[in-house]
């Protein structure tokens, strides 16, 4: 559910350094202490030998399986199918869509108007196409977004990538002429945004200069740059500090409500937001730092994860509130609840229309959508009209500064997407739907609880035939993440219908704590020296599978990226007689140097800091890396990671590889040249990239 607000920033993690600052502070670290720390070094013509080696073995194993070349064809056609929906913004009177197929691999930037895209096949205006683009200029530009400009809406600023990664460079572009401004706005290759407040003026967060990045990497100054001025002239509104995690500023261009703010993000769940007023006061908006805090138009919203005492009234945590902008600056604290959580309940998203508040609720996973307007004594509160009961919902403003229009998607892990449009009010009407890339007869999605060690009842969904029999012996794949408070909700995947659920396999995702499936609760219980519960869970969830009889624990694979690496190779380390194989992705793994790479020092508010003895202490115990040993018989694991990834650097991967192949265990390694975090730069790479993952663990568990 899309917000029109400014927001403190949960997702400001994406904003990183320099992404070949390749070996950063490996000299504290010397061989003796770790003798692979040479990995570390991104682009090192020693490391990059070592990965060759090591692709070339993994494409020897997987490639040469009669299935794998028909998988990635499939898939690759999927990816690049015309039948997928071109979800689209609206800015003005156009509707924007980026959008990437066999033709266009590198994409095209277009848009249409509202009664073309109503239209089984649109027709598109381009804008930029980055597969001429980077021909032209010679680079492999992936693309990152685009912001317009109120209220003409032609100029834009367009942000891109090489190959994917983080770090970014942004330029401004004429939309009449469809072309790159010569001497517009350029926000050279950093991590960090700039953002429009007007045609003569922007704000520019980047890296500056020496000390001008934290030490997670992001940017720590925030500035407003004016036209025709070199960027080193824009002038400083707020500068954080090095151990802040990153500032940013914004600019909110609602008409009648023009505003700007300046984020301080200290840490994740730990930021503060600032009105500044006429551009040269910052007031900060006295609410809790853990809170989320956004604003729309006269209102301001704040988002609890801890509770919060206003005189006697008393809020719970996972409660949104709000109250008068104005009202609140002036030191009213009249606040009101649109959403209080209970035991099964939780805050997915909220969002706006013009007249109304959208609130998107997890019932025991499960998505609801609720409508609240202001009477002016209270808020009304109704189920939204036309939403269906299963599966994940989501709805977007079409123009929440114009209209009570919204888009919504629906979808689960059978039925494709559905793209339907509506009024408050008016039950929706479907305008796009995904076709079945394979085909889901006799396929059941079902809810299941476990229970975890310590007695948590942890839900978990399950694909399987409808009539599949208690034999223990079914080729299952358990998928999981649990950190950061991201929900996992029922998706509808092309690539895990067709490559193994259509194949035979039982696919399982299981809910565990340190996600947000209840919310900022569910999150906490797994932090830091409590992390061990997500684990705990997971291992729950892959018990119960096998008490319920669904498999045993040589049809049983799992698969997870990111922090769901971590999830996964602390599953290897820690119950490695749980499982027969594991895809471990772009992961985290090593936890004691975690924090001195790349991003890793903004992520200390979720695992802590391994450079304080006492944090060690507990951190160890879920470091993969440290706890990998020899002569324990491990799950065959295949790791995947990017040498593009400049948020989780690929040193994690590599070194794990590079410990467990020298022990003997049965690992395997492919490491893409692009693709940043996501592992891919195009359709064409992420069908490798899941052929290799799909076949590898068909080759394990379907024997």
């Amino acid at each position: 559910m899309k917000k029109k607000t400014i927001y403190s920033a949960l997702l400001l993690f994406t904003f990183l350094g320099n992404p070949w600052a390749v070996s950063q502070d490996a000299s504290t670290t010397s061989t003796s202490d770790d003798p692979h720390v040479w990995l570390e070094d991104v682009s090192g013509e020693k490391a990059l030998d070592w990965v060759k080696a090591r692709n070339e073995k993994a494409k020897q194993r997987i490639e040469s399986d009669p299935s794998f070349e028909k998988l990635r064809n499939d898939l690759l056609e999927i990816l690049d199918s015309n039948a997928r929906i071109p979800f689209v913004s609206k800015n003005g009177e156009f509707y924007y869509n980026f959008w990437r197929d066999k033709k266009n691999e590198r994409g095209l930037w277009r848009r249409t108007t509202l009664s073309e895209y109503k239209k089984a096949e649109p027709s598109w205006e381009v804008l930029l196409d980055l597969d001429a683009l980077g021909k032209t200029e010679g680079e492999n530009w992936v693309w990152k977004g685009a912001s317009l400009l109120r209220p003409d809406y032609t100029r834009a600023l367009v942000t891109l990538s090489r190959g994917g990664a983080d770090a970014d460079v942004t330029r401004e572009f004429d939309l009449v002429k469809k072309e790159f401004v010569a001497d517009g706005f350029q926000r050279p290759e950093s991590k960090g945004g700039m953002s429009w407040i007007d045609i003569d003026h922007v704000f520019v967060s980047t890296d500056f200069g020496a000390g001008t990045m934290t030490d997670s990497g992001y940017p720590r100054i925030a500035k407003i740059w004016t036209r025709g001025k070199p960027m080193e002239q824009a002038v400083t509104v707020y500068e954080g500090t090095a151990t802040d995690m990153s500032i940013g500023a914004a600019h909110d261009d609602s008409p009648g409500f023009e505003r700007d703010f300046v984020t301080r993000n200290i840490a994740f769940y730990n930021d503060e937001l600032y009105w500044l007023k006429d551009r040269k006061d910052l007031i900060k908006i006295d609410v809790p730092n853990t809170a989320n805090k956004s604003v729309f138009h006269q209102y301001l919203l704040v988002e609890l994860r801890e509770p919060w005492n206003v005189g006697d009234n008393k809020y719970a945590a996972g409660s949104l509130l709000v109250t008068k902008f104005d009202d609140f600056m002036a030191g009213e604290r009249m606040l009101d609840v649109l959403f209080a959580p209970t035991d099964t309940t939780a805050l997915s998203s909220f969002g706006f229309t013009k007249d109304a508040v959208f609130i998107n609720v997890l019932e025991d996973v499960k998505n609801r959508i609720y409508v609240l307007k202001s009477t002016g004594k209270g808020w009304s509160k109704e189920p939204l009209r036309g939403a269906p009961s299963f599966g994940t919902v989501n709805v977007t403003a079409v123009d929440p500064d114009e209209s009570n229009d919204f888009f919504m998607t629906s979808t689960d892990y059978l039925n494709p997407t559905t793209l339907s449009m509506g009024t408050i009010g008016i039950d929706p009407v479907e305008l796009k739907r995904l076709p079945n890339f394979f085909d889901p007869k006799g396929l059941e999605i079902s809810q299941h609880f476990a229970k975890s060690a310590d007695g948590t009842r942890v839900p978990y969904f399950m694909v399987s035939k409808a009539d599949l029999k208690p034999t223990g012996d079914h080729p299952t794949l358990l998928y999981g993440y649990g950190g950061f408070e991201i929900s996992l909700q029922p998706n509808y995947s092309a690539s895990v219908g067709r490559a193994w659920l259509t194949q035979g396999g039982v696919y399982v995702v299981a809910n565990i704590r340190g996600g947000g499936e209840y919310g900022p609760r569910w999150h906490q219980a797994a932090l830091k020296e409590n992390r061990l519960k997500a684990y705990e869970d997971f291992a729950a969830v892959a018990n119960d599978l096998v008490a319920r009889k669904i498999t045993r624990k040589e049809r049983l694979g799992i698969q997870g990226g990111s922090n769901g690496g971590l999830l996964v190779g602390n599953m290897v380390t820690l119950y490695p007689n749980l499982f027969e194989a594991a895809v471990c992705q772009v992961p985290l793994l090593d936890m004691r140097r975690y924090n001195k790479l790349l991003a890793g020092a903004s992520w200390m508010a979720e695992y802590g800091n391994p450079d304080i003895p006492e944090q060690w202490n507990y951190i160890q115990k879920f470091s993969p890396y440290q706890n990998v040993s020899e002569g324990k018989k491990y799950p065959k694991v295949l790791f995947t990671t990017s040498t593009r990834d400049d948020r989780v650097h690929p040193g994690h991967a590599r070194k794990m590889m590079a410990k467990m192949e020298s022990q003997g265990h049965p690992v395997w390694y492919y490491e893409n040249i692009e693709g940043g975090h996501g592992g891919a730069a195009n359709n064409r790479q992420s069908a490798f990239m899941q052929a290799l993952a799909y076949t590898f663990l068909k080759q394990e568990l379907m024997k």
